[in-house]
């Protein structure tokens, strides 16, 4: 069992900025579990998520399904680093019920990046994939950064602010 508390760790900024990278270095840094919700979900849904649509329903039954073992991992006193997005006041309300839920400390880490450094690493990361892939366009950038929200202190988040630059 361990000797500290737990800490719940979430990640926040556009698609591309540099969330899955940082979310394994701190999981690593701080001796947490990592879940990544793409890896669940590309094992759960092989080749069903295509559309906005399609992410939207299968990841709202990904966090309904794992809320109660997240709350468990923290409440045993388990740090844990969710390499989910938190870039609307919605989803970001999900991470709110899982650590006030586990009474345990958080922290959201906010990968602030520009567009044109995201488009950049949107293309590397994409090369390697097949021609047709899906969230590898500029476009399809365009439109998911549409709903992203940067938290606001209103939110009453505990913010570790990541300033990336191109």
């Amino acid at each position: 069992m361990p000797t500290h508390p737990a800490t719940l760790y979430f990640m926040c900024g556009k698609m591309a900025a540099g969330k899955s990278t940082h979310a394994k270095a701190l999981a690593e840094a701080k001796n947490a579990v990592l879940i990544v919700q793409d890896d669940l979900l590309a094992g759960l849904y092989p080749g069903e998520i295509l559309v906005i649509p399609d992410f939207v329903k299968y990841s709202a039954r990904l966090r309904d399904a794992l809320t109660p073992h997240i709350v468990a991992l923290l409440s045993h006193g388990v740090s844990v680093v969710l390499d989910f997005p938190g870039n609307t006041r919605t989803q970001r309300e999900w991470f709110r019920t899982l650590f006030e839920g586990a009474g345990v400390a958080h922290e959201l880490h906010y990968i602030d990046a520009p567009d044109d450094l995201c488009k950049q690493q949107l293309k590397q990361r994409s090369a390697g994939l097949p021609a047709g892939a899906p969230w590898t366009t500029d476009a399809e950038f365009d439109a998911i950064t549409e709903y992203f929200q940067s938290p606001a202190e209103d939110e009453g988040f505990t913010v570790v602010h990541h300033t990336r630059s191109v």
